[in-house]
C-alpha cells in the first residue's frame, strides 16, 4: 500500500491507537483517526480518553475526527445484555455500533479503507471483530490484528513513556461493574 490509500482508523482509546498507528504507518497508509465510543461511561471517562486521543494526534501528527458522545444509542442496543459476561453479545453489538459508524464515515469522505484499534487488546476477540467488519463492508474493512508481534505490550510501553492516562476497564458501565 502507499500514501494514496487513505484509511479511517476507529480509535477506542488513545493508548490502543499508539501501536496501531505505528503499524499502519509502516504500511504507508494515510491515516485519519475517528474517536467514536458511545459505550464509555460515565461521560467524564469519555472525556479523559478523548484528551489522550488529542495528545496522540499531536505525537503522531494525524488528523482526528471526533464523534459525538451518544450513550443513549449504546444503551438502547446493549442494555438488555447487561448481565452477560464480558466478550459476549453485548460486546459484539458494541463493536458493530462503532464499526458501522466508522464505515459510514469512511464512505461519506471517500476513504479507501477502515479498521479499528479494538484488535490490539488481548481482551477483545479479533476474529469476531473481523466477522462484524467484513459483514458491514467486505471490501473496505481491513482485517488487521494489531496485538500480533507484541502489539499490546508495545503500546503499553509507549503509553508509559509518554505518561498517558490508562483506563482500567473497557469503557461500558457493565465492564466497570465487573471489575
Amino acid at each position: 500500500m502507499n500514501k494514496k490509500n487513505p484509511l479511517l482508523l476507529h480509535i477506542c482509546c488513545g493508548i490502543c491507537a499508539i501501536e496501531s498507528i505505528n503499524q499502519l504507518k509502516q504500511k504507508n497508509y494515510k491515516i485519519v483517526g475517528f474517536y467514536y465510543n458511545p459505550n464509555i461511561h460515565p461521560e467524564e471517562e469519555f472525556l479523559k480518553r478523548k484528551k489522550v486521543v488529542e495528545e496522540i494526534s499531536k505525537i503522531f501528527d494525524i488528523e482526528i475526527i471526533y464523534g459525538d458522545y451518544e450513550p443513549q444509542i449504546w444503551f438502547e442496543i446493549c442494555e438488555r445484555y447487561k448481565d452477560l459476561p464480558e466478550g459476549k453479545k453485548r460486546c459484539e453489538l458494541c463493536y458493530q455500533i462503532r464499526l458501522e459508524k466508522t464505515c459510514n464515515l469512511a464512505k461519506k469522505y471517500k476513504f479507501d479503507f477502515f479498521t479499528t484499534t479494538l484488535t490490539i487488546s488481548p481482551y477483545k476477540n479479533s476474529q469476531k471483530i473481523f466477522e462484524i467488519g467484513k459483514k458491514i463492508d467486505n471490501e473496505k474493512f481491513l482485517k488487521i490484528d494489531f496485538k500480533q508481534n507484541d502489539g499490546y505490550k508495545k503500546t503499553l510501553a509507549q503509553a508509559k513513556q509518554y505518561k498517558l492516562y490508562k483506563q482500567n476497564y473497557c469503557g461500558c458501565i457493565y465492564s466497570k461493574r465487573i471489575k
